[in-house]
C-alpha cells in the first residue's frame, strides 16, 4: 500500500511510553508510508519534550493543546493536521499493540472503509481485567446497542483502536464527549462496510489509567447527545406520544367496562386485559406509520409479521401492567377511584419495556 497512513495518538502524561511506542510502530509499519500525529494535552511529565526529541528519528508531528482536555476532542483536533487518506486512532499507552495495524490495513485493502480492532470478536480478549471492569465494558456496549441502532452490528463500538478512510467523515459533524470517539464516528459517519479484527487489549506498562467515574458520566451524556442528533430521542418521544394515546384508549375502555357494565369486583381483571389489548392494536398501527415510519416495509406480509412481534412484546408489557395492577389492588388494598392510578403505574412501567424491545426487534433497522 502506497497511501500515506496518518496515526492520531492523543497523549497526557505518557512520557515513558513514547519511545517504545515509536519503536514498535516503526517495526510494525516497515515498508509503509506513515506519520504519527501526537495531540498532547499539555502533559506535566515532559511527554511533549520526549516526542519532540524523537522527531528527527521518526515521522512525527506534535500538537500541544493548552486549553483543552479529552481524548475524543484530541482526535477531532488531530483530524485537521493529517496528510493521509487512511486514518488510524490509537492510544499511546501500549494497550493498543501497533503490530495489529497491518491487519487493519488488510481489511481496508479488501474493501472496508472502517476497521475496528475488537476485543469481542473471536480471537479478541481483555487479559487481566477484573470482573467489575468486564461488566462495566459490556454494560457500556449494551447501552450503545440498545439506544443507538447503528452500532448493533458491531461487537466493540467502544474500542479506541480503529482505522478508517478519510471519506467516512465527509459532511460529518463531530461533537464528542469524553473518550468514546469511535461511537461518535459510527453515529455521524458515512459507512459502506465495517470490519472487525481481533486483538488482545494489553496491560498498561507505565502511567495511570484515565478511566474514572467522571468519564462514565461523560459517556452517558454522550449517549444522550447522540440520541438527540441521530433522531433516536425524537423517536422515543413519538413512541411515548403514541403510548399516551394508548393510555387514553386503555383507561377509557377500562372505565366503560367497569362503570357501565357488570365487570366489577374480581372481573375487573378481565376489563384490564380487554382494554390493554385494544390499546396494543391501536398503538401498533400508529407506531408503524408514525414512530418507525423510516423502518416500515411495504406489503401485507411484513405488516402482519411486525404486528405479531409487537403483540409478543406487548404480552410481556401486558403481564407487567396486569401484574402491577393486581399487586397494588389485591396486596396493597388500592381501591376505587385510585384503581385508575394503579393501572396507570403498570402502564408506565410497561411502556419502557415496550419501546426498548420493539426498537430492538419489531422494527429492527
Amino acid at each position: 500500500m502506497n497511501e500515506l497512513i496518518s496515526l492520531i495518538i492523543p497523549t497526557h502524561n505518557e512520557r515513558d511510553n513514547i519511545t517504545p511506542l515509536l519503536e514498535r510502530l516503526e517495526c510494525a509499519l516497515s515498508g509503509y508510508n506513515y506519520e504519527a500525529i501526537f495531540i498532547d494535552d499539555n502533559s506535566a511529565d515532559g511527554t511533549a519534550k520526549m516526542i519532540a526529541s524523537l522527531a528527527s528519528k521518526y515521522p512525527v508531528k506534535l500538537i500541544v493543546r493548552k486549553d483543552k482536555r479529552g481524548l475524543a476532542s484530541a482526535v477531532v483536533d488531530g483530524l485537521s493536521h493529517i496528510s493521509g487518506k487512511i486514518i488510524t486512532v490509537m492510544d499511546a499507552d501500549l494497550q493498543h499493540p501497533p503490530e495489529i495495524i497491518p491487519n487493519l490495513l488488510k481489511e481496508i485493502e479488501a474493501g472496508a472503509n472502517t476497521v475496528i480492532a475488537s476485543r469481542y470478536v473471536k480471537g479478541g480478549s481483555c487479559p487481566g481485567w477484573r470482573l467489575s471492569r468486564k461488566l462495566n465494558s459490556r454494560g457500556a456496549i449494551f447501552l450503545a446497542h440498545l439506544l443507538l441502532p447503528a452500532t448493533r452490528q458491531i461487537s466493540d463500538p467502544m474500542s479506541g483502536f480503529f482505522m478508517f478512510k478519510k471519506g467516512v467523515l465527509t459532511g460529518a459533524n463531530l461533537e464528542p464527549l469524553g473518550y468514546k470517539i469511535l461511537l461518535e464516528i459510527l453515529a455521524a459517519g458515512n459507512f459502506k462496510r465495517v470490519a472487525e479484527v481481533p486483538f488482545a487489549f494489553g496491560s498498561r506498562n507505565d502511567g495511570k489509567s484515565k478511566l474514572n467515574a467522571g468519564q462514565q458520566i461523560a459517556y452517558l451524556r454522550h449517549l444522550f447527545n447522540l440520541m438527540k442528533r441521530t433522531g433516536e430521542l425524537t423517536r422515543f418521544f413519538k413512541f411515548a406520544l403514541v403510548g399516551a394515546s394508548g393510555i387514553g384508549v386503555n383507561e377509557g375502555l377500562y372505565w366503560l367496562l367497569t362503570r357501565l357494565t357488570s365487570l366489577v369486583g374480581s372481573l375487573d381483571i378481565w376489563a384490564v386485559v380487554i382494554s390493554t389489548e385494544t390499546s396494543v392494536i391501536t398503538n401498533f398501527i400508529l407506531n408503524n406509520y408514525f414512530t418507525f415510519a423510516d423502518r416500515s416495509q411495504p406489503g401485507l406480509k411484513s405488516f402482519l409479521k411486525r404486528l405479531l412481534r409487537f403483540n409478543l412484546v406487548s404480552l410481556v408489557g401486558i403481564s407487567i401492567t396486569v401484574g402491577m395492577f393486581y399487586i397494588l389492588t389485591r396486596f396493597f388494598g388500592v381501591q376505587e377511584p385510585y384503581d385508575l392510578l394503579a393501572l396507570l403505574t403498570g402502564i408506565t412501567m410497561a411502556m419502557l419495556w415496550n419501546y426498548l424491545a420493539n426498537n430492538w426487534w419489531t422494527w429492527k433497522p
